[in-house]
């Protein structure tokens, strides 16, 4: 019987810690023209274990969605994903034309240089934790606000 117990305690030991080490880097958002209910945010999420993107929120956007593009056929389709693995050290970009985050239904536009708050939510071995970031909103052609060259 007690090397039975050993080996449980020892099996218990191994076992993976639940909260995944996430980076996320190079977080931004598209700034958006007058009228505008929709933009997208990317970023790079890295985790040092195996884990998932299980959802997204902003306490600034009503609507916040976690989307897909790819080519079906000739055509470039976007479709909406539940989770986006995040495998063990490895970046995953949520990028234009990729992976990215769709922030709906926007009460006003988005002007370069804000900050849209984004509350990332991931699971590692069944438990979620959050992850709290903010973008940047970038011009239109994804520049950063103090590189963007104003014309008069």
């Amino acid at each position: 019987m007690k090397p039975m117990i050993a080996a449980m305690l020892l099996a218990a030991v191994a076992l993976p810690a639940a909260a995944a080490n996430v980076q996320v880097t190079d977080v931004w958002a598209r700034a958006t023209m007058p009228g505008q209910k929709v933009s997208a945010a990317y970023m790079t999420i890295q985790s040092d274990v195996d884990a998932k993107l299980v959802g997204v929120a902003s306490a600034a956007v009503p609507r916040v969605e976690l989307h897909e593009m790819k080519m079906d056929g000739e055509v470039m389709r976007m479709r909406e994903v539940r989770t986006l693995d995040l495998p063990k050290g490895k970046p995953v970009k949520l990028e234009p034309g990729g992976y990215h985050i769709m922030l709906m239904n926007l009460g006003k536009p988005i002007a370069a240089g804000d900050a849209v708050p984004l509350t990332l939510t991931i699971e590692t071995g069944g438990k979620q934790e959050t992850v709290e970031v903010k973008a940047d909103a970038r011009g239109p052609g994804g520049e950063p606000a103090q590189h963007m060259h104003h014309h008069h």
